[in-house]
């Protein structure tokens, strides 16, 4: 059955699970990223998420708020964590230099996988849609995926606010 799901898959979907595995596997290493890919990866991969439940269940206000219950939860979650000792931003070129993780490659096949098996599900048991416990937990597993990437963007954030702030109070007058 697995082959079966895996042959009727279309071949644009094997491009994006690489292109994301891609971009996670980059993240296993320590680099240094921009304000803007700082921002851009959570609101792309929250879009990756909402979508995924519209698609499933359209605009349910119970699924999508099942999903909003879930990222904020994780957001305020993880935004109790502290930032790893060696994050660093440089306010001159504002730069954030990250050590390596496997948080992002986790997250961002978490979604992936996600939209993948929920799909394949589907195809396969349409009636699901209208299950209590996919209901929930479907939208639930998307949130909390976005809250945590949101949660890491928000971090970095107010790292940069800090070293803004401290570097403009140190600037003689």
């Amino acid at each position: 059955m697995l082959m079966q799901i895996i042959l009727h898959t279309p071949k644009w979907v094997f491009a994006v699970f690489f292109l994301l595995l891609w971009i996670g596997a980059k993240q296993l290493l320590s680099n240094s990223v921009g304000l803007t890919r700082v921002t851009l990866m959570p609101v792309a991969m929250g879009a990756l998420s909402v979508y995924g439940v519209v698609s499933v269940f359209g605009d349910s206000f119970g699924a999508l708020l099942g999903w909003a219950a879930a990222a904020v939860a994780m957001l305020a979650l993880v935004l109790q964590r502290p930032l790893p000792a060696t994050t660093r931003y440089d306010a001159a070129q504002r730069q954030f230099h990250l050590a390596g993780s496997p948080v992002p490659l986790m997250l961002m096949m978490g979604i992936f996988l996600t939209k993948y098996v929920v799909g394949a599900t589907l195809a396969m048991h349409p009636e699901l849609r209208h299950g209590a416990v996919f209901g929930l937990a479907t939208p639930v597993l998307y949130g909390a995926f976005s809250g945590v990437f949101a949660a890491r963007a928000v971090r970095l954030w107010k790292l940069a606010i800090r070293t803004d702030a401290m570097s403009a109070a140190v600037r003689p007058a």
